[in-house]
């Protein structure tokens, strides 16, 4: 290793050959730096698997534009709006369809197990807002009392979930009454509820107390061809009697719907903290590890200054020490964390990931971390006479 640092830095690796000097020193900071990357690594993938979560539902349909309420942060919570606004955006030479979207919560029983699904009524002679994996099951849903189920619901056995069709349904309890379940579809639970469930209109009004057909939670619009979709939703607001209402391109209402969840509910606010803390950790440790190494060689510094090297070549030792300490360190940490990740994925079903992107990212910030506390290690040696040191 020393020879493969003398030969890039061009000179003697003195930072490598003071880490190395101390093993049990190098072993706890590395241990230090690994567990700031452990945790950094692990509140990314939850907030990653987050945003996955918050977006999916979205993938299960399909619409240019989307009108909800006024207070309609996220997909699931809001007010409902009134039927009437669908006829009233007919009118736009540029909307072609329309159709309202009810999304409520509800609780199955199945095999002894209990199950909350985020439920979806949609109206099934208009399969075109349904995404390609659901339209295939539209006719189905026009049955009483019949609905598709997520796959990776949690509760649901595998081999169930599989082996659903409509040659093989399944039955399950709702609120007193038996629904028929006739396909699956892969949809995955998230932080609020185990999976999801998609019926018709009519169906849904049956499951989900205190629902009107008249007030749907959010209406789906589709556009002709080539149709802008910012333009349409711009010109609606003036069409449509009610100006509180939200209309958006239904991809800008998704991205506003992680955002939301991310910035303003508190477990995004929560984990964001996470990831801050995480780099605060290594900071410190970092820090502590450098600012000792130089007062244990101080005399060392001293020395150099005294010969007349510059404040950067002492600088550059340090930051030496700083880059091995990130790049040896991220690499345990890297690996602690994957393992974790994949532990909590099996438990909750979450769609906890750790991304190439994620992963080059945090090495970077390992480096700018490390790199900065070197420079703050480094204060006392700026100003300071070689006398002053010895």
């Amino acid at each position: 290793m020393t020879a493969i640092l003398t030969r890039l830095l061009g000179r003697l690796p003195i930072g490598w050959l003071q880490l190395t000097h101390n093993r049990a020193r190098l072993i706890a900071a590395l241990a230090g730096v690994a567990f700031a990357n452990v945790l950094v690594f692990v509140q990314l993938a939850i907030m990653g698997s987050m945003s996955i979560a918050t977006g999916r539902p979205y993938d299960f349909f399909e619409a240019g534009l989307m009108i909800s309420a006024a207070d309609a942060d996220s997909l699931t919570d809001g007010s409902n709006v009134a039927r009437q606004w669908l006829f009233q955006a007919l009118a736009h030479p540029q909307v072609t369809a329309g159709a309202p979207l009810f999304v409520g919560n509800v609780t199955l029983q199945h095999a002894g197990t209990t199950m909350s699904l985020t439920t979806f009524g949609v109206d099934p002679a208009q399969p075109g807002f349904l995404a390609p994996a659901l339209r295939g099951y539209a006719e189905l849903l026009t049955l009483p009392d019949s609905g598709i189920i997520d796959r990776l619901t949690r509760g649901l056995e595998p081999g169930e979930a599989d082996a659903l069709g409509p040659a093989s349904p399944v039955t399950l309890e709702v609120r007193g009454r038996t629904l028929t379940l006739y396909g699956g579809f892969a949809g995955g639970g998230g932080f609020g509820v185990d999976g999801y469930l998609v019926v018709s209109d009519q169906t849904f009004l049956k499951v989900v107390q205190n629902r009107q057909t008249a007030a749907p939670d959010h209406i789906l619009l589709a556009l002709a061809p080539g149709a802008d979709a910012g333009r349409v939703a711009h010109e609606l607001r003036a069409l449509v009697s009610d100006r509180t209402l939200r209309i958006r391109p239904y991809a800008q209402a998704r991205a506003e719907d992680i955002a939301y969840q991310q910035t303003r509910r508190p477990t995004g606010i929560i984990f964001g903290f996470g990831v801050v803390i995480g780099i605060l950790v290594g900071l410190v440790i970092v820090y502590q590890v450098l600012s000792t190494d130089v007062a244990d060689h101080i005399r060392e510094y001293a020395t150099f200054k005294a010969m007349g090297y510059r404040q950067r070549f002492l600088l550059g030792i340090v930051l030496e020490e700083a880059l091995i300490l990130a790049l040896l360190g991220a690499g345990p940490g890297y690996l602690v964390a994957r393992a974790l990740i994949g532990g909590m994925r099996r438990a909750t079903g979450l769609p906890l990931e750790l991304g190439a992107p994620t992963v080059v990212a945090v090495v970077i910030g390992t480096v700018v971390a490390c790199a900065l506390s070197g420079a703050l290690a480094t204060r006392r040696l700026a100003s300071a006479d070689p006398a002053d040191l010895f």
